[in-house]
């Protein structure tokens, strides 16, 4: 009797819809079915993290008609399962000739070949509902619960997050929807986070960057940007304010559905960090900054809300000893994590207090910001023991040189024409909103 034949298949199955169904039906078609669900990691290296677990991904496969077995895939390379299993053929959408995946599909062509195994393409319908689908997880992704957690979630999944600076709602699509594909490694980076900077809230709303801009203002800002973007939230808290106060805003911005907040340990009137010792940088007590943050954590509702406790030791002078000193202090005191920060160009205090930190807890989660020395990439930080790097306020940055230039040009030339080459066409801007008509 003929032996039969052996189908590989592999999917995400984050979403399951009809062409799931109709591909998994089509594959049984040639043999026994064995479906590869990616890792957590897997799916969360190409795209959004996963809306489900492995463990709940793989029950609703394995329990699909026509599924003979599931397997984990952990990465997008084939080559290891198939190695093990050396299947006679592996079925995908045609979709995966370009793109990033080419090189996927590529390698999975080279190993098929090693035993005569068959490639089989079926067409991909970009109408299909996963379009509609993806849309309507988007929209889940936007409600408080799901959202405040996946801050954490993307910490066990990546080696490290990526956020980026957001202002109001259209700097917030910019970083929702911002993504480079590299071909070379059938990978996509984008932005893993969002940063609401106290800097940057208060210059975009003309004020001095001195706690002046209330709570209130900056939930605004944050419900502005949570309209419509996906993406987890990181918000600077200043130096947290009054204890009493600060416990009430913890459970404001859980309910919202912000993943963290940040708070410095500075006190007296405030002044930015980056002026260093420019400026009066007063250090808070370490042990009411601790009460301050055991408030805040006892004050939380869920255990995915993030409280970070950012050491402004360097930044006042007081050296890497006594931010070591504090960053124990506060972590004892409850704090998911720290944030180290400095305004030296070299990067060198950064990367010794990084050191020296990791000899105390290989765990716990660090935040850079890497304004001043930004020659290091974010790989270097990362093997340094850094966790999520921020970059702070570069869209504020880079937009104010581009209004100020097309503002003086218009003046000299008395009409907006010779500005055309610097300025996006406004259908482009408008493209972006969601839910504008177009015309």
């Amino acid at each position: 009797m003929k032996e039969k034949k052996t189908v590989y298949l592999a999917m995400s199955a984050d979403l399951i819809h009809s062409g799931h169904i109709g591909i998994i039906e089509e594959a049984a078609k040639y043999g026994e079915l064995t479906v590869g669900i990616l890792s957590d990691k897997a799916v969360a290296s190409y795209r959004r993290a996963p809306v489900f677990d492995y463990e709940t991904r793989n029950k609703i496969i394995s329990n699909i008609k026509n599924v003979s077995r599931t397997v984990r895939q952990e990465t997008l390379d084939y080559t290891e399962n198939l190695m093990k299993l050396k299947p006679d053929y592996v079925m995908h959408g045609d979709n995966w000739k370009v793109g990033v995946q080419s090189i996927v599909r590529q390698k999975v062509i080279e190993t098929l070949g090693q035993w005569g195994g068959k490639l089989i393409e079926v067409p991909y319908d970009e109408r299909s509902e996963f379009i509609k689908m993806d849309a309507e997880a988007c929209a889940l992704f936007n409600t408080p619960d799901i959202r405040r957690k996946r801050l954490k979630t993307l910490l066990g999944l990546k080696p490290y997050i990526r956020a980026m600076e957001a202002s109001n709602g259209l700097s917030g699509l910019i970083v929702e929807n911002t993504t480079i594909e590299d071909e070379r490694t059938a990978s996509t980076t984008e932005y893993d986070a969002i940063w609401i900077s106290s800097l940057c809230d208060s210059t975009f709303k003309g004020k001095p960057d001195i706690e002046l801009v209330d709570i209130t203002s900056r939930i605004n800002t944050i419900n502005e940007i949570m309209e419509v973007t996906t993406k987890p939230m990181i918000l600077d808290g200043d130096t947290g304010g009054r204890t009493e106060h600060f416990t009430f805003n913890v459970r404001t911005l859980e309910r919202l559905g912000v993943s963290a907040v940040i708070i410095e340990d500075k006190t007296g009137p405030k002044h930015n960090s980056l002026f260093g010792a420019d400026a009066d940088q007063i250090l808070e007590d370490p042990v009411v900054f601790a009460n301050k943050i055991a408030a805040g954590k006892k004050a939380q509702v869920t255990g995915e809300f993030m409280i970070f406790a950012r050491l402004e030791s360097l930044i006042a002078g007081a050296g890497i000893e006594d931010a070591l000193q504090r960053a124990k202090m506060y972590i004892k005191a409850g704090a998911d994590g720290i944030m180290i920060h400095s305004q030296k160009t070299d990067g060198k205090e950064v990367a010794e207090f990084l050191k020296e930190f990791r000899k105390y807890s290989n765990d716990i989660p660090v935040i850079v910001a890497p304004t001043s020395y930004n020659h290091m990439t974010e790989q270097e930080l990362n093997e340094l023991g850094a966790n999520i790097i921020i970059y702070a306020n570069h869209l504020l940055r880079s937009a104010y040189p581009a209004m100020l230039r097309t503002a003086r040009k218009i003046l000299e030339c008395g009409r907006s024409k010779e500005v055309d080459g610097d300025v996006t066409p406004i259908k482009e801007i408008i493209t972006l909103i969601p839910g504008e008509r177009q015309v």
